[in-house]
């Protein structure tokens, strides 16, 4: 399985995934991020993404207003950075998005070590779900996603999971 912490892996990707790694090193992106433990999640990790798809960097703060100083201080200068505050189960979040070199950045950050948050457990349990129904199945999910599908309903859909799809997609596969 691909080490998801070391971007590394990125430059022998996909040309689109070598561009992420050129871009999130180019701009110091995760560098600025670097006291958060930020971690690329999402569908361009595991190439499953389309053209809308953007670069997802999950972090873990513990002083929340140190966080938003910090990334309003590194990125509010970027083409239409927002930045905005959000619970998700019961968790709180904070949420930056912003353009730079053709990419979607979205930062998140909550008051949970990236590991343990929601983003990177789908993603790690995507990834293994496509190393075992290989290439035929990453496709079928890529044309879920351009019909405009969201990843976790894609793969529950193909899967036949019922219920909610992020938290089928959790008991899928115990990480």
């Amino acid at each position: 399985m691909t080490d998801f912490l070391n971007i590394n892996y990125l430059k022998s990707g996909t040309a689109r995934q070598q561009k992420a790694f050129e871009v999130l090193n180019e701009n110091l992106i995760l560098q600025k991020l670097s006291e958060f433990t930020p971690v690329l999640v999402g569908t361009i990790p595991i190439n499953i993404d389309i053209s809308s798809s953007d670069l997802d960097i999950a972090c873990y703060w513990k002083d929340k207003n140190h966080f938003i100083e910090l990334v309003r201080k590194n990125f509010s200068e970027e083409n239409n950075f927002h930045i905005y505050e959000k619970e998700i189960s019961v968790n709180e979040a904070v949420v930056a998005n912003f353009f730079t070199n053709d990419f979607k950045i979205e930062i998140f950050g909550q008051n949970l070590p990236v590991q343990e948050q929601f983003g990177f457990r789908h993603m790690i349990i995507e990834a293994e779900i496509l190393e075992e129904n290989g290439e035929d199945f990453r496709q079928q999910i890529i044309t879920l996603k351009k019909l405009g599908i969201k990843t976790e309903p894609a793969f529950a859909q193909l899967l036949h999971l019922k219920g909610n799809p992020y938290e089928a997609l959790l008991n899928f596969k115990k990480i």
